[in-house]
């Protein structure tokens, strides 16, 4: 349950460690959201957090999650967990993996920055060795422009986003996009359409998109092995477990929302999106593994596109990386970071010794490897083998 730290003036700062006082949070938190969130802030949703902890809060891991309160309102929520690895301490945002921007919520009254000074300060006061923050955005709440001088730049990449009204036509991609693509939809189209009875579906979430989210998931697991593409999170069971509660969730508020194209009933495209005001974040495109050259995913593309416009958003953003067939259809990016905050000796420790350089360096000989063995790896992760 919470307790308190600090007190400062009418400003109350809490730490919330058990997971029933984070489930007892829910109506503030809730309340908070619905008057401060950013759109890119539904990773920090009281119902996406909810589903995240019942899969991954592991028992190795402690809620941390730094509260303010003025006068006894909600003011500024810190979701964070603090996980032993490698003999230290560190704290990471909830959601991890499965999120896909990290943040804090915070009121914006024109107090932000009296606020974020006193999560800090609770921060430093959780006797860890690091905090890694990961996927802030450059407009998060805790921009990388606003970090404390001591934190450390790990790695920088971009998250392309889709104007719905610029990208969505009548019957198809706009105008925007060249008349050759737009005749190569219309032919991928009328040959798909020779495969058998083609229909398009939105789906709210439910016991139907429960089953078509962990369909997609299973999809999106034998694309990658077949590729080669080593994808650890994505193969975790825990992963498509996660995505089939929160589909089915249509009592709590699921923000999910899935796109899918079916031939003679079968789904042979799944987009799985999640909405938040007037923004649609689309997670996970997965296609069926007999279509796959047809041209399926791009038309799968347009239509989740046509699907996010009809329920009334203006924007798609296609999360990080920045992929080729990504940036076919942006119209922006938005810089994604990668940071760390050393909080102890231990933690400047490992910053100094190269802690910068580590992951990136990692990624470069998983992609430097022969392509048998990348295969190889993929089937194994993607099997779930540990």
């Amino acid at each position: 349950m919470a307790a308190p730290t600090t007190r400062d003036g009418a400003l109350t700062i809490d730490i919330v460690s058990g997971h029933d006082g984070f489930l007892a949070l829910q109506p503030e938190w809730d309340a908070l959201f619905a008057r401060a969130a950013l759109p890119q802030q539904v990773f920090q949703s009281h119902v996406f957090l909810r589903h995240w902890a019942r899969h991954y809060l592991e028992t190795d891991s402690r809620l941390s999650i730094v509260t303010a309160r003025r006068g006894g309102r909600l003011v500024m929520v810190w979701p964070l967990i603090a996980q032993r690895r490698f003999g230290m301490t560190m704290l990471r945002f909830m959601g991890v993996p499965v999120a896909q921007f990290g943040d804090v919520l915070v009121e914006r009254d024109g107090h932000q920055a009296e606020l974020l000074q006193a999560g800090w300060a609770a921060v430093r006061t959780l006797r860890a060795d690091l905090f890694e923050l990961r996927k802030l955005r450059t407009d998060a709440a805790l921009a990388p422009a606003g970090m404390p001088v001591d934190a450390i730049l790990l790695e920088q990449r971009e998250a392309p986003y889709a104007d719905l009204d610029l990208r969505v036509g009548r019957e198809g991609p706009s105008a925007v996009y060249a008349a050759r693509e737009r005749s190569n939809h219309r032919r991928r189209l009328r040959r798909l359409s020779e495969r058998g009875d083609i229909c398009f579906a939105t789906l709210g979430p439910g016991p139907e998109a429960a089953g078509l989210a962990a369909e997609a998931i299973a999809m999106k697991q034998m694309a990658l092995t077949r590729h080669g593409i080593v994808a650890p999170t994505v193969a975790d069971p825990r992963f498509a477990a996660f995505f089939h509660d929160l589909a089915g969730d249509a009592e709590g508020g699921s923000p999910l929302r899935i796109a899918v194209i079916r031939c003679d009933d079968q789904a042979i495209g799944i987009d799985l999106a999640l909405d938040c005001k007037q923004v649609s974040f689309g997670h996970v495109i997965a296609t069926h593994p007999d279509h796959e050259r047809g041209g399926v995913g791009g038309i799968l593309v347009h239509r989740s596109f046509a699907a996010a416009k009809a329920r009334g958003n203006t924007l798609f953003d296609l999360l990080a990386p920045a992929d080729a067939y990504k940036l076919e259809h942006a119209d922006g990016l938005t810089v994604v970071s990668d940071a760390m905050l050393p909080l102890s000796w231990q933690g400047r420790l490992v910053c100094r010794l190269g802690l910068r350089h580590l992951r990136p360096a990692l990624r470069a000989a998983v992609r430097s490897l022969p392509e048998p063995v990348t295969r190889r790896l993929a089937a194994w992760s993607n099997t779930g083998k540990s």
